[in-house]
């Protein structure tokens, strides 16, 4: 792959991502219109790459283009939820097991940085605060494995879900989910530090397990 090849591939990729984390933290809510001229305009892109980004998103089930409309941002499929937290529960122990990446200092290091970001929402309780460590915590946990078809299908399903709790937050007691994800976060880091990987994917599964309960409620 040539430079400018590899380039656009970067640039294509952190436009991906921007969009996709907009629409997890409801920036852009069910329903939005994602207007192509005024994104490519944002991003100083032209529409090539924008009609790319958007296509992977509608590919993922955040948004849809409808015909004579435009492009919309989905809303969670609740009925597909379920199943989806089912699977994403028999994809997390899987992480310790297929091609488990080395745990390295910069390994731990981040961890223990994700920990006292914890500590500090936990201190100032903060939805948007709360969803975007959810997301480093999860990208932190596709890196545990270096099993591509793993990462893809686990990322894939993430953030088909992940809006759901920003939206039953209001409902929900944020401090005491908060208090939850931490110790998620401080058991992985007990875990990686005894160099026990499978200890953490079965403490993620777990945490999942329970959180998709507490969701359930709401």
């Amino acid at each position: 792959m040539n430079e400018a090849v590899s380039d656009a591939a970067a640039r294509l990729a952190r436009l991906h991502a921007e969009l996709r984390e907009r629409i997890c933290l409801l920036d852009y809510p069910p329903g939005a219109k994602l207007s192509e001229e005024a994104l490519a305009a944002e991003h100083g892109t032209s529409r090539t790459p924008l009609r790319r980004a958007l296509a992977r998103l509608e590919d993922e089930g955040l948004v849809r283009a409808v015909h004579g409309v435009g492009t919309l941002v989905t809303d969670v499929d609740i009925s597909e939820m379920g199943q989806t937290y089912a699977l994403r529960l028999e994809l997390a122990q899987l992480v310790g097991m297929l091609a488990p990446a080395p745990v390295t200092q910069a390994t731990l290091d981040a961890l223990d940085t994700l920990v006292a970001d914890g500590d500090r929402l936990a201190a100032a309780p903060d939805p948007r605060g709360f969803a975007r460590l959810n997301m480093a915590f999860f990208g932190f946990g596709l890196a545990l494995t270096r099993n591509e078809p793993l990462r893809e299908v686990s990322e894939r399903l993430y953030y088909r879900t992940a809006r759901i709790w920003l939206q039953a937050i209001p409902r929900m007691d944020l401090a005491a989910e908060i208090a939850h994800f931490r110790a998620e976060m401080s058991g992985t880091a007990e875990a990686l530090r005894a160099g026990d990987l499978q200890a953490a994917a079965l403490l993620r599964r777990a945490h999942l397990s329970m959180s998709f309960a507490r969701l359930s409620r709401f």
